[in-house]
């Protein structure tokens, strides 16, 4: 008897220990702040920049990016938002994928959620200013600089 309560202790001491072991860490949520001018006929490419305030300190962004589907005119958007899920600020670098539909004659209102292959999700909104008709699969491409 006290051989399998022994096992049974040992056994419930190694599962607690494998649980605490492999909990992920807390993730953070950062804000963000980007300009993206896009312009298009058919393909279309954007590019911005922004910054990123996480952990007490600002970092700068690099945008970069293309459109196929249906794209016409082009676009000024002033985002803000938040960057969930991160544990180091490079965690924000990647490629972010997103199918969209949009139109701004002079002026409007996007908003957008994003997701990164490190697990960064972008939740973003903005005013866009410009002349633009969208239907298409975007590609968004975030680095520090």
């Amino acid at each position: 008897m006290r051989l399998i309560a022994r096992r049974t202790a040992l056994i419930a001491l190694a599962a607690l220990f494998a649980v605490a072991v492999t909990a992920p860490a807390s993730a953070a949520t950062g804000t963000v702040g980007i300009r993206i001018v896009k312009g298009g006929w058919f393909f279309g490419g954007q590019g911005g920049r922004g910054t990123l305030n996480f952990g007490g300190h600002t970092y700068r962004l690099r945008v970069g990016g293309l459109s196929a589907g249906l794209v016409f005119g082009g676009s000024v958007t002033d985002f803000v938002g938040t960057a969930e899920y991160m544990h180091h600020p490079s965690d924000i670098e990647g490629i972010y994928t997103a199918i969209g539909a949009g139109a701004a004659a002079a002026g409007g209102v996007r908003a957008i959620k994003l997701r990164n292959s490190n697990g960064v999700v972008l939740s973003l909104s903005g005013a866009q200013v410009g002349l633009m008709l969208n239907l298409d699969l975007s590609g968004m491409s975030i680095s520090l600089r």
